[in-house]
């Protein structure tokens, strides 16, 4: 792992990054400044080249931006999440923005995610009141609302294989798995003893999902059998910010963490650790896989 391209964005401190599923070397980054407790928030999408990382666009937002999705139907759209508890619509092909906001979130809306299932245009987001919300970007507003943690939700996450499912992490220290058609929560996982701040579904295995959180643990779950994680990850020494599963590896997993390091594992090994890379001098809160080159984190 070499640090092939650096691009500094001063003052902004960044939250989340997702590569496009449309454009390689295409990453959207959520930022914010003063460590998001203050301050604005600004949306960047950079495109790695030969020479390096380009700003290609950036939008700035009132508030700081906790993380970005892009949308599954159009490669120029991307939904940001708020400290204010909105969400904003953007488009990459014009130059002010956002197209739309929606405002329902009674506090900072910290997690977005665009279903990647076919057959559906939605949206998750997860906000500090403790609630999920479900939209269709086509509808001015909200779906329905999830309720059922009781703690902060900092992650909601679609399933890549069951349309209408998705996962969530709490500070209530619980999994939480949905079913959007049918009402109330489908599975709930004590999965901590610690606020969870970060899940994720295998692309491989539709049972298997893998929870991050500030005990510094990373855990594998099995859905058909949830009283004991199928996997734990130990070695970074804070609190795990972000974990994503490898699109291209069953068993391949990268994780960030406050420690100010990425970490790659395989699961399946006796030692799983792979890898730790430094580059970072700071909190690293943003993590993704590219979907078009293996390599490329």
């Amino acid at each position: 792992s070499t640090g092939v391209g650096t691009l500094r964005l001063p003052g902004l401190h960044g939250y989340a990054a997702e590569f496009s599923p449309y454009w390689p070397g295409r990453v959207a980054c959520a930022a914010a400044q003063y460590y998001g407790i203050a301050g604005c928030g600004t949306l960047a999408v950079l495109e790695q080249n030969e020479a390096g990382i380009i700003l290609l666009r950036s939008f700035d937002w009132n508030d700081g931006l906790f993380d970005v999705t892009w949308s599954e139907n159009n490669e120029h759209v991307l939904i940001t999440s708020s400290g204010d508890g909105s969400l904003q619509i953007w488009d990459t092909a014009k130059t002010k923005g956002p197209l739309q906001v929606f405002k329902e979130h009674t506090q900072e809306a910290y997690s977005v995610d665009w279903s990647q299932t076919r057959g559906e245009q939605l949206v998750v987001s997860g906000s500090w009141d403790q609630t999920a919300k479900l939209w269709d970007p086509a509808v001015g507003k909200s779906l329905c609302t999830l309720k059922g943690h009781e703690g902060v939700i900092y992650s909601t996450i679609w399933s890549p294989h069951i349309p209408g499912c998705f996962a969530s992490a709490s500070g209530d220290q619980t999994l939480r798995v949905w079913d959007v058609k049918a009402p109330g929560v489908k599975l709930v996982i004590p999965a901590h003893q610690a606020e969870i701040l970060s899940c994720d579904w295998c692309k491989y295995d539709g049972n298997l999902l893998v929870t991050g959180a500030v005990d510094c643990s990373l855990k594998g779950w099995d859905l058909r059998n949830v009283r004991q994680p199928v996997f734990i990850l130990l070695g970074h020494t804070y609190a795990i910010r972000r974990v994503k599963f490898s699109p291209f590896h069953a068993t391949l997993l990268a994780s960030c963490s406050y420690d100010f390091t990425v970490r790659f594992w395989d699961f399946s090994k006796p030692n799983p650790l792979l890898e730790t890379v430094e580059h970072h001098t700071e909190f690293t809160c943003g993590l993704d896989l590219s979907l078009h080159n293996c390599g490329q984190v």
